[in-house]
C-alpha cells in the first residue's frame, strides 16, 4: 500500500506527474531553496523511492516505520542533527506521511 500511495502522489517509475502533490512538492522545495531540488531531501528521496516502487521494503509502511530499517535509519539521522526530534516539513517525516497516504505536512 506505502508503494501505491507514493505512485497515488504522483511520484512514477516516469517521473513526476505533472499536476500533482508530487509537482506541487517539486515546485514548493525548489522556490525555498533558491532554484533546485537538494538530494536527501523529500521530493528527490520520494521520486527515488516511487520510480523504485521500494518504499514499503526501505521500511516506510503504511502502518510506520519499521525497526531496524533504512527509513528508522534515516529518522534517527534526522533526528540526531535536529537536537533529538524529527522536525515536521523534514524527509523522515514527509516520506512516511505520503507513504501512508498523507500530504507530506507542508501542503
Amino acid at each position: 500500500m506505502s508503494d501505491q500511495n507514493v505512485h497515488n502522489a504522483g511520484f512514477t517509475p516516469s517521473g513526476i506527474s505533472r499536476g500533482s502533490l508530487a509537482s506541487s512538492m517539486m515546485s514548493q522545495e525548489a522556490r525555498a531553496s533558491g532554484g533546485g531540488v537538494h538530494s536527501g531531501g523529500p521530493t528527490a528521496t520520494l521520486q527515488e523511492m516511487g520510480a523504485r516502487g521500494s518504499t514499503h521494503s526501505s521500511g516506510f509502511t503504511s502502518s510506520g516505520i519499521s525497526s531496524g530499517s533504512q527509513a528508522s535509519q534515516m529518522m534517527s539521522q534526522e533526528a540526531r542533527s535536529h537536537g533529538g526530534e524529527t522536525p515536521r516539513g523534514g524527509t523522515t517525516s514527509t516520506v512516511q506521511s505520503i507513504s501512508m497516504g498523507g500530504k507530506g505536512g507542508r501542503h
